[in-house]
Formats: structure tokens, sequence, C-alpha cells
């Protein structure tokens, strides 16, 4: 996202008049009541935005000082949550309406979607159920076009499994996923309309969903 992240972090990049983060905030289902934000490459700045309650949700920070992945993030958070259902994002992301509070409904569950190049992101593999068999992290010969968007439903039966050290240094959710699955239900719930943004046309396209989103 470079150059448009050399001053500040992605998610106060402005789409369509307001920071990334406030439309990710802003589509929260009623359900949730606070927020625990993981930060670090300028955090300050996230940090100064929000404040310690935004849209009358309270919010504790943690900081990720080292880029050490999404299993060792939401370690980080392990404090907060306890045994608690919660709903995972990335402050990347952008949705179509309804797939969060679709996702609620299960007591684990994890966004999922079809692409047509699936080796940038973890694979599902899914039985006729939803059910989730397997997550594959980024495979060079993927088994399905069906791939986990980021969100996902938890809650406390996640931290019983430990994320393996990933070759470059990072622990990866991925890990932690796949045993959770040997011993209980997971569930895809399709997001019909996402965007990851990880470029800088991205941003535009995050502009189409968000205002068809304020259509319905």
């Amino acid at each position: 996202m470079r150059p448009l992240t050399l001053k500040r972090p992605k998610p106060l990049l402005t789409v369509d008049g307001k920071p990334l983060i406030e439309h990710i905030i802003g589509a929260l289902p009623k359900e949730i009541n606070e927020l625990i934000m993981v930060i670090g490459y300028k955090g300050e700045q996230i940090q100064n935005f929000l404040g310690d309650e935004f849209r009358g949700l309270k919010i504790k920070y943690v900081w990720q000082k080292e880029k050490l992945g999404t299993g060792h993030a939401l370690g980080l958070c392990r404090p907060f949550l306890g045994r608690e259902k919660f709903l995972m994002l990335f402050a990347d992301d952008i949705y179509g309406k309804g797939v969060f509070e679709e996702m609620l409904k299960r007591d684990l569950a994890v966004a999922v979607t079809e692409v047509e190049d699936p080796r940038r992101f973890g694979v599902i593999l899914m039985n006729k159920n939803k059910k989730i068999l397997e997550i594959e992290e980024k495979p060079e010969n993927p088994k399905s076009n069906i791939i986990s968007c980021g969100a996902m439903v938890l809650d406390g039966r996640i931290f019983d499994y430990k994320p393996s050290r990933h070759s470059n240094g990072e622990y990866y959710l991925t890990t932690m996923t796949n045993q959770l699955i040997q011993d209980y239900d997971l569930y895809g719930v399709e997001a019909p309309t996402w965007i990851s943004i990880g470029y800088p046309e991205d941003l535009k396209k995050a502009e189409g969903i968000l205002k068809l989103n304020a259509e319905h």
C-alpha cells in the first residue's frame, strides 16, 4: 500500500470520505459491545483517532511490537477474552451487509468466498453442510477455490491450541484452527461481497461495496 501508508497506518486510509476503520466499526452487529484492537505500525495514530470509546463501544488496545503473525496477535488478546465468544476481524477488509450477523448464529464460524486464484489465501475444504474440514495457508497447489476471508467467530476454546512457527518466523492462526476442527465443528459462512485491501486500486473497489451496503 505504499506510498499511501508511509505516514499513516492502513486502517486510517480514507475510503468514501471516512477512515477504513470507521467503516469497519460501523458495520459491526449490535451483539458486539466492546473492541480489543491489536495495533502495531503507527498504532498511536489509531489510538488518537478512536480514543477509549468510539460509537458507544469501549476499546482496549494491545500492542504487537513485532510482526509475528495472526496466531501471535490473537494470543495477545487472551487475557481480555477469557472463554467468551468473539468476532475476530482484520482492519483492512470490507464485507457486504449481513455476513457478521449470519456468522454469529454459529458457535464457531469463518467467512468464506470463492476466488479465481486462491494461492495467496487460506484455502478451505468444506463438506456439503459447510463444515470446515481443513484450512491450508497459501498453498502452491490449492485443493479448492474457496478461501477464508479472515473474519471468524471463535471462543476461548481456540486458546487450547498452540500456533506453530512458520518458516518466515510468523505464528499463523491457521495452525490453531486446524487443531480446533479436529475436536469441534467450525462452519463456513458465505461472504459473496468482500475485499481485502492490499493495493491502492482496492480502495475504489471497497467504495463500491460500501455504496452497495448503504442501498440495502
